[in-house]
């Protein structure tokens, strides 16, 4: 099956996700400068929202840079992956109107970080089997790949301290992103030396 159109799907909803949240930020009653003061919140958790996708989305286009062939598996793995991304202008939204009084805002956007990476594995480990002629996928992201058991460890670990400091949640999400702004080396090294 090719993986084309997988990738054209998944690059558009992407694409719609990042323009429903930037839909979600509204002017200001006011025109006075100092009223986007009060506005900090939302246009912070915006941008790490905007960070966190645009990660992904790098991510997700480097890992198939490497793969030939998809399979069923494959592609529902992946609906369950856009399924969690599709979440995320809800979360964002929540986190930048309730961002002083509660945990639970914070919580559900670490939840659904959790969600995005355990999927983001499962669709890897489906695509070693589905791409089961490829030796250069086993090699890239299989054996020894421990990216995604670190990024789900410290995943659960930012959701439970929402209940020391709620925004802990956010911050140590955007510090595990660290593993993932540069995607895997060896893949582009791969893909530079096979072009």
């Amino acid at each position: 099956m090719p993986k084309q159109r997988l990738e054209a799907f998944t690059d558009a909803i992407f694409a719609i996700i990042i323009t429903v949240m930037v839909l979600e930020l509204h002017a200001p009653e006011s025109g006075a400068l100092s009223a986007l003061w009060g506005l900090r919140h939302i246009f912070t958790i915006y941008l790490v929202s905007f960070l966190i996708l645009a990660v992904y989305w790098n991510n997700h286009h480097h890992l198939f840079q490497i793969v030939r062939s998809i399979d069923g598996a494959v592609l529902w793995a992946n609906t369950f992956f856009i399924l969690f991304v599709s979440l995320f202008p809800f979360a964002t939204a929540w986190v930048g109107e309730n961002h002083v009084d509660s945990y639970g805002p914070e919580m559900l956007f670490g939840v659904i970080i959790f969600l995005m990476d355990a999927m983001f594995f499962v669709l890897i480990r489906t695509l070693i089997h589905a791409d089961g002629t490829n030796p250069e996928i086993r090699k890239l992201v299989g054996q020894g790949y421990n990216k995604p058991y670190i990024s789900m460890a410290g995943n659960l670990v930012a959701i439970l301290l929402a209940f020391v400091w709620p925004p802990l949640t956010i911050i140590v999400d955007v510090l595990l992103l660290a593993l993932w702004v540069l995607p895997e080396r060896r893949i582009e090294r791969h893909v530079t030396r096979t072009r």
